[in-house]
C-alpha cells in the first residue's frame, strides 16, 4: 500500500478538492493523508470554519488521515509552508505529494533547477535587497520564459514542494487543476475556488452546490478584530522585533499606524510597501496577535498533531516518524522540547480565537480527540 499527500488547506473544501483527492485514489493501492492548515491560513487569515469540521468533511470524502499543519508554519511564506508540510508527510511515511498546478511537472520542475543556480539566487537576493517582495524578485530573475510560469496561481507554492521533496525523498505530482484556477472568480461546471465560495458565504448567497460541507458556526476576521487590535495597540518594539518577517524597521511602521488607525483594513494599507504584499503584510499582523516568532519559524516542525482518521487505519499511525499527538493533553506534555510546546501553544491561543469568531459553543483542544470515521 502507497501513501500519498496532499498540503491544503481545506478553506473551504469543495468539489475542487474532492475531486482532486478522487483522482488521487483512482489508484486503488493509495492512501490519502492530507496535512492541513488549522484555524488560521496561508493568506493571513481565521478560517471560514474550525479545523474539526475541515477536517471531518475530508475524511467523508475520500481522505484517509488529516495531519494539522501547526498554525506557525500554516501563517508563513511558501517556503516554510512548504518545507514544513513536506516534513509531515515524509514523517507520516508518505511516498508521492499531489498538489494542483497550472503548468507541467516538467515545467516545474525545469524552473525549480533555475532557482538553484547560484547567479539567479544572487540576483534574487539583490532585487530584493533593493525593495522587491520575493514573488516579483523571482519572476524578474529568471526571465520572461520562465516568469510566464512563475506569475500563474500558485506555481511559486509548487516549486517549493518540489524543492521540499527532494529534500525529503517525495516524488512530486503536479494534477491539473479542474474547472477553475486558484481564487478564480467564477463558478463552472460545479466547481468553484474556496474563496469565491467564502464569498458567497459571507454574502448570505447560496453555495451548496460547490461544495460537499454543511458549513455552519462561519468564522470572520472581523469577529476577533478587537482582539487584534488591542494587541497591536499594546505591543512594544521590541515584541514586535521578535515576530515572525518583521525586519528593516517595520515594527515602528506597525506601531504607529495602529496608534492612528482603528480597523485593520486601515492599518494594513498604512503598513503596505512595495516590498511587502498584502498577504504578508496580513500574516504579519496575525503572527503578532498570536505570538508567532521568527524563531519558531526557523524550528522545523516537532510533532505529528492527528485530527482525524478512519479507524482501520488508526493502528498504522504507530510507524510515523515525529512525535504524535493524539491524546492531546497526555502526549502534549510528553513532548521533549520547549520550542515545540511553545509552537503547540500558539496552536492553541489560535483556538481560543477561533472559539470567539465562530459564535458556538468553544471546543477544548486537551478533550476534543482524534475524529474517527
Amino acid at each position: 500500500m502507497s501513501r500519498a499527500a496532499v498540503i491544503c488547506e481545506f478553506n473551504p473544501f469543495h468539489n475542487g478538492h474532492k475531486f482532486l483527492i478522487e483522482k488521487i485514489k483512482s489508484d486503488p493501492h493509495n492512501d490519502v493523508v492530507c496535512v492541513m492548515s488549522g484555524n488560521f491560513v496561508q493568506r493571513g487569515d481565521i478560517a471560514i470554519t474550525d479545523k474539526y469540521a475541515r477536517a471531518k468533511a475530508a475524511l467523508h470524502n475520500g481522505a484517509d488521515i488529516v495531519v494539522e499543519l501547526p498554525t506557525v508554519y500554516a501563517m508563513s511564506g511558501a517556503q516554510t509552508f512548504a518545507e514544513n508540510g513536506v516534513r509531515i508527510a515524509a514523517a507520516m511515511n508518505c511516498d508521492r505529494l499531489y498538489f494542483g498546478a497550472e503548468n507541467s511537472i516538467s515545467d516545474l520542475k525545469e524552473v525549480t533547477g533555475l532557482l538553484e543556480n547560484k547567479l539567479i539566487n544572487d540576483k534574487i537576493h539583490d532585487l530584493m535587497k533593493n525593495g522587491q517582495y520575493y514573488p516579483k524578485a523571482l519572476s524578474m530573475a529568471v526571465g520572461d520564459k520562465y516568469a510566464k510560469v512563475l506569475d500563474q496561481p500558485n506555481n511559486i507554492l509548487a516549486i517549493e514542494y518540489i524543492k521540499a521533496c527532494q529534500k525529503y525523498g517525495l516524488l512530486p505530482i503536479a494534477i491539473p487543476r479542474k474547472g477553475v484556477n486558484h481564487d478564480e472568480n467564477i463558478i463552472r461546471d460545479g466547481i468553484a475556488s474556496a474563496s469565491k465560495i467564502r464569498e458567497l458565504i459571507e454574502k448570505g448567497e447560496s453555495y451548496k452546490l460547490l461544495t460537499p460541507m454543511e458549513i455552519t458556526n462561519v468564522s470572520t476576521i472581523k469577529s476577533i478584530e478587537p482582539a487584534i487590535l488591542y494587541r497591536l495597540k499594546t505591543i512594544t518594539a521590541e515584541e514586535l522585533r521578535k515576530i515572525a518577517d518583521v525586519s528593516e524597521g517595520l515594527e515602528y511602521r506597525i506601531i504607529e499606524a495602529a496608534k492612528q488607525y482603528n480597523s485593520l483594513s486601515e492599518i494594513y494599507n498604512a503598513i503596505k510597501t512595495k516590498r511587502y504584499t498584502m498577504a504578508r503584510i496580513r500574516r504579519i499582523i496575525l503572527s503578532a496577535f498570536l505570538g508567532i516568532t521568527a524563531e519558531m519559524q526557523s524550528t522545523p516542525v516537532p510533532y505529528l498533531r492527528i485530527l482525524g482518521v478512519k479507524s482501520v487505519l488508526a493502528g498504522t499511525l504507530a510507524g510515523a516518524k515525529l512525535p504524535l499527538i493524539v491524546r492531546t493533553k497526555a502526549d502534549y506534555e510528553d513532548l521533549n522540547h520547549i520550542s515545540a510546546k511553545e509552537i503547540f501553544k500558539v496552536d492553541l491561543r489560535a483556538s481560543e480565537a477561533m472559539n470567539i469568531a465562530r459564535h458556538a459553543d468553544p471546543i477544548n483542544e486537551f478533550t476534543q480527540g482524534v475524529i474517527k470515521i
